[in-house]
């Protein structure tokens, strides 16, 4: 069995703030010498931080939902409830529901919803040769994907026992083609790296797990091996998005395919009468709760501390304090997972415990020979 929550929750207790300044790998850093450690250290200061934001994950226990039905004379197909997996899921997911709505499809189709979803579903319902206008309430960069911190693992997106056998094939389907298109996506472009990424704790190699070779490199460090005043450190590579960047240029993409953006909110279903389209797809994430009526759809709030980008911070790291990940844009700090919080706005207490918790964690970075 693989879960749905592989990265930590935390912000169990508070932390004193203090003054936060991070120069050096050891306890008393000497400007002049070059660091000791073989990673650059994260610089969590206050004054640092260039932004602090907070999103709503779409939660669904039985994970997320592609499926088919019809209202009216129209043909709709739902893609949403991706909960922290939506950046990584997205192209594999939309491929899911485009391959369930274009078969036998002529004409025109709708899009509603410009996140993620609603963007890579587009792309590939221009790439398989039909015209697309995407209706919205938001646009880039005021979506909530926007907010994601864009890291391609799978994450807090369905509770295990909730879940069906035909569901998690569908989940893997969705993981495969997505790891290879975000692949075809690597460079400046569109945002898309590759990153070490430090994990705290050991990992058991199973390869019959069908999630092991989303994690290649996978192995466990010896104390020598790595910095960080932790046991069990254990390490792998995978790609991270740049959200912002990668949201904009797939904005550009569908435009210059020919594809129209509107802005315009539905209320109910029967509003999708009005539309010209035959066929539409709802990517409306948390909207789909009120829009469809879907009870089981939470809201997950993540928080998050932005530092002023450091070129040299060319990894990332997950455990007990969070999340680090290093974006050409940022260094992203986070870690919370706040189920059923309504309001999409960062809390001061919440924001000051990521701090502090990354300030310890990278202040006391090890010597290594």
């Amino acid at each position: 069995m693989f879960s749905g929550l592989d990265r930590r929750a935390f912000l169990g207790s508070s932390a004193a703030l203090g003054g936060l300044a991070i120069s050096g790998c050891a306890t008393t850093p000497r400007a002049a010498e070059a660091p000791c450690t073989p990673l650059a250290p994260v610089k969590v200061e206050t004054n640092r931080v260039i932004r602090t934001i907070a999103g709503l994950r779409p939660y669904r226990e039985s994970g997320f939902v592609v499926r088919r039905e019809q209202i009216g004379d129209k043909a709709l197909v739902h893609n949403y409830g991706h909960g922290g997996a939506g950046i990584t899921l997205s192209w594999g997911s939309s491929r899911l529901a485009t391959s369930l709505g274009l078969q036998g499809h002529s004409g025109p189709v709708a899009v509603i919803g410009a996140g993620i979803m609603g963007l890579t579903t587009a792309r590939l319902v221009q790439e398989a040769g039909f015209p697309v206008t995407i209706y919205a309430a938001a646009l880039p960069p005021d979506t909530t994907s926007n907010v994601a911190a864009g890291q391609i693992s799978p994450f807090g997106h369905f509770r295990d026992d909730a879940v069906t056998p035909e569901w998690r094939s569908q989940f893997l389907a969705a993981m495969d083609y997505s790891w290879r298109r975000f692949q075809l996506l690597v460079g400046e472009d569109h945002g898309v790296r590759w990153l070490p990424t430090y994990v705290q704790a050991a990992v058991e190699a199973d390869p019959a797990n069908p999630l092991h070779r989303y994690s290649p490199g996978s192995r466990n460090l010896s104390a020598g091996e790595h910095p960080f005043a932790l046991d069990d450190i254990s390490t792998y590579d995978t790609m991270y998005v740049e959200t912002g960047r990668f949201l904009a240029r797939l904005t550009s993409d569908i435009k210059a395919a020919g594809g129209r953006i509107h802005v315009r909110r539905f209320v109910t279903p029967a509003d999708f009468a009005a539309l010209d389209e035959s066929l539409l797809f709802n990517c409306t994430g948390l909207g789909a709760r009120d829009l469809f009526g879907d009870p089981e759809l939470v809201p997950v709030r993540g928080q998050l501390a932005i530092l002023m980008p450091q070129p040299e911070v060319r990894y990332a790291f997950t455990g007990d304090a969070g999340y680090m990940f290093s974006r050409p844009d940022g260094i992203i700090l986070g870690g919370t997972f706040e189920r059923g919080e309504e309001s999409p706005i960062t809390e001061p207490a919440t924001i000051e415990r990521i701090l502090a918790r990354h300030a310890k964690l990278f202040g006391s970075l090890r010597c290594v020979a």
